[in-house]
């Protein structure tokens, strides 16, 4: 209680409030922002209304196992959190919820990777997430993870539901199964040609060139990721969900769906394409032991698949933010739901989640408008952690860019209708010429002038026609806005705010208030209206910009001391620009609000990102991967064992080779004078190589730098016994 009165006094929380996630968040508003704080046991939680748009607005789960890179932030979260911070704004009703996806074989072989348990992988990396979307402000409602009981009790309900009324069917699967690994491979850990466009790096479940679902025995010469060997093709007995049998009703939903709702071009045309195609039965189980366990005894030694499962996660999320989870979910007259995502995951969300909850017959609210991006790609390439090539969530605070730039520029670039890259060089020059010279320049024009000539107190305003001019610009601006939000076009009115803020920069600079001030009575009085409804734009602006830059605009209403009902009398409604700011008001200390970005910071900046660098945890990786050979050569492991390990320890040098710009290295086969270019596969033993000096060098001084600051497996790098050794295989 005393902290909650703290908060509400001062809008801050002591560190030992801070217990995201797993808790209820409590949202209370602070000179009109969004203060969130995360209390343990303290429910006040929000539920549909009578007589309001309730809007559910969910962003597709982002797997626990990795860092999300930009692309991955704007795909999903930051556009949903735009969005849901407009709702807001608008006085809707508005609850977002989010959070890890956490079963499944990448968390399993994260897991075996850093030597921990997938529950320990699991608990590591939701909390990475949630540091990383706490300091891009993103402002969820609820961020939770699908490792639950609440998961588990939802989705064996449904499964029961869809089983009860004959919507399972049983039948005899192929799938791939890796003899190195030892296990089957889960789709997206098989990769090869795409059957149907010879796309070459289709993945088990879908190819991301012709967007086309893939069962994996389906590929043609497919390899399983892990360590790149042929995988064969095994039996076992599988459930599938029967669409065929609900696509009549899926149809029809669909027609209603996407005629009344905000449906992106793409969804609607990957989603037409899946249907036209004809649905077939969706395996829904797999053989692996991390996952949603199948409570059918016949299939008790399986999980649920990831692409059954993980929706659900929407649903047992907002379950443990509130046991009236289903007023939320089981309310379609009552509650609007907004799906965001990339396209890669729209058919799974618009045909298989949707057939999963029609066949359950339980009143489950679908969604309504589903928005997907496109892909965001870094300068002329992927993003790729391995390979060192672009910014990762964890690393862009370290850039020393503030959060609110980053947000500003993913936006600006938001891939809507097509593919976008993300160049530092465009960052440097949207942040100074849109940032610091237009909208930056504008208000803090508008703010020194009520200061320096005015003494902080808002002048009397005696508006003429070129007020009106502008007015009226400003009013259609506004009003442009406000329909390109309602219909989530996030990018395009971000551009509206652009538009307002040149307008401004315009009318000032005509006006010439700084000279008019100078001048007689008639002159002075027009420097006053100039600069009032300069100001009362500047304020306007702050609320437009709060969906998009948070923290800005807090700052921005800050410095004009603006009254906490300014962010709903501006946009609630139609959107009526009205002043806010009348005569006689009293602003606070204005300052700038942006700073420039120098060309020699953007260039250290591309250097940093740009694939050069190298990995600790690739080389540490390599590392580890040495120390597994070596030991099984001791063991006198079998030689097929000890070759797939190798091929993944050469695999781990390959990156590594990458990451400095170097090529790579060709594999020598070993115990010849005049050494050859090896041409035997990998798991021959002739394949298998000595790590040479050099690396083993670098692996010495590596280990040295890291040894105190990395663990594997719960213990110090120098306590593996490699500190000093020389790698050999």
């Amino acid at each position: 209680v005393e902290a909650i009165s703290t908060l509400c006094v001062t809008g801050k929380t002591s560190s030992s409030l801070m217990c995201y996630p797993s808790c209820s968040q409590l949202r209370t508003k602070n000179e009109g922002t969004a203060v969130s704080v995360f209390l343990m046991g303290c429910f006040l939680t929000s539920l549909p209304q009578e007589g309001k748009r309730n809007v559910l607005v969910t962003s597709a789960l982002p797997y626990v196992n990795n860092v999300p890179h930009l692309g991955n932030i704007i795909g999903c979260v930051l556009s949903a959190d735009v969005f849901a911070r407009y709702g807001r704004l608008r006085g809707w009703n508005v609850l977002y919820v989010c959070g890890t996806d956490e079963y499944g074989t990448a968390t399993e072989n994260k897991a075996r990777e850093e030597g921990l348990t997938a529950q320990q992988i699991c608990d590591k990396y939701h909390a990475v997430h949630a540091s990383i979307y706490q300091w891009f402000q993103v402002d969820f409602d609820f961020f939770g993870r699908t490792t639950t009981k609440k998961q588990t009790e939802i989705a064996q309900n449904i499964f029961w539901r869809l089983h009860e009324r004959g919507f399972l069917l049983e039948d005899i699967v192929e799938q791939l199964r890796c003899e190195a690994c030892q296990r089957f491979l889960a789709d997206r850990f098989v990769e090869g040609t795409c059957p149907f466009c010879s796309y070459p790096e289709a993945r088990g479940d879908q190819c991301d060139k012709c967007g086309k679902l893939i069962n994996a025995v389906e590929l043609r010469e497919p390899t399983c990721k892990v360590c790149s060997q042929t995988p064969v093709v095994q039996s076992s007995k599988h459930l599938f969900l029967d669409l065929p049998k609900l696509e009549a009703e899926l149809e029809q939903w669909l027609e209603r769906s996407t005629g009344s709702g905000d449906w992106t071009a793409n969804a609607k045309q990957i989603t037409r394409s899946w249907v036209r195609d004809g649905l077939k039965p969706r395996c829904i189980t797999r053989d692996l032991k991390w996952g949603t366990p199948v409570p059918h005894p016949d299939f008790s030694d399986k999980v649920f698949y990831v692409w059954f499962d993980a929706p659900i996660g929407y649903l047992s999320i907002t379950a443990n933010y509130t046991d009236q989870w289903e007023k939320w979910w089981k309310n379609p007259q009552q509650v609007e739901l907004y799906n965001f995502m990339a396209k890669d995951n729209v058919p799974f969300h618009s045909v298989v989640f949707p057939c999963s909850l029609l066949g359950a017959q339980d009143n489950y609210t679908l969604v309504n408008h589903l928005v997907a991006t496109e892909y965001l790609n870094y300068e002329d390439t992927k993003f790729s952690k391995s390979r060192g090539v672009g910014v990762f969530g964890d690393m862009a605070k370290d850039t020393g860019i503030p959060s609110d730039v980053w947000r500003f520029y993913l936006l600006y670039l938001r891939p809507e209708g097509q593919d976008s890259a993300f160049s530092w060089v465009d960052m440097a020059t949207k942040n100074n010429s849109e940032l610091l010279n237009n909208l930056g320049n504008f208000i803090n024009r508008a703010g020194m002038f009520v200061s320096k000539f005015f003494e902080s107190c808002v002048p009397a305003m005696a508006l003429q026609q070129e007020d009106k001019r502008l007015l009226a610009q400003v009013g259609w601006e506004l009003k442009q806005y406000i329909n390109l939000m309602d219909r989530v076009k996030i990018r395009d009115a971000l551009k509206c705010i652009l538009n307002i803020s040149r307008h401004g920069n315009q009318y000032i600079q005509v006006n010439e208030p700084w000279k008019k001030i100078k001048g007689d009575e008639t002159d002075r009085q027009r420097s006053g209206t100039v600069t009032g409804v300069s100001v009362n734009v500047a304020c306007l602006l702050s609320v437009m910009l709060q969906p998009y830059m948070p923290t800005v605009s807090h700052t921005i209403r800050q410095q004009l001391n603006a009254p906490p009902s300014v962010t709903g009398t501006l946009l609630q409604g139609t959107g009526n620009f009205v002043c806010s700011l009348p005569a006689g008001h009293h602003i606070g200390t204005v300052s700038p609000l942006f700073q420039k970005l120098e060309s020699e910071q953007i260039e250290s900046l591309k250097k940093r990102f740009g694939g050069q660098q190298v990995s600790a945890s690739n080389l540490l990786s390599a590392l580890y991967q040495a120390e597994k050979v070596r030991t099984l050569k001791g063991q006198k492991a079998e030689k097929t064992v000890i070759g797939a390990e190798v091929t993944k320890l050469l695999e781990l040098k390959k990156q590594l080779s990458l990451a400095e710009g170097k090529d790579p290295e060709p594999v020598l086969t070993k115990g010849k004078k005049n050494a050859q270019p090896a041409t035997t596969p990998a798991s021959d033993p002739a394949a298998q190589t000595a790590v040479n000096g050099a690396d083993a060098e670098r692996a010495r001084e590596l280990t040295l730098a890291v040894a105190e600051q990395v663990t594997w497996g719960g213990n110090k790098c120098n306590e593996l016994g490699i500190r000093g050794e020389t790698m050999e295989v």
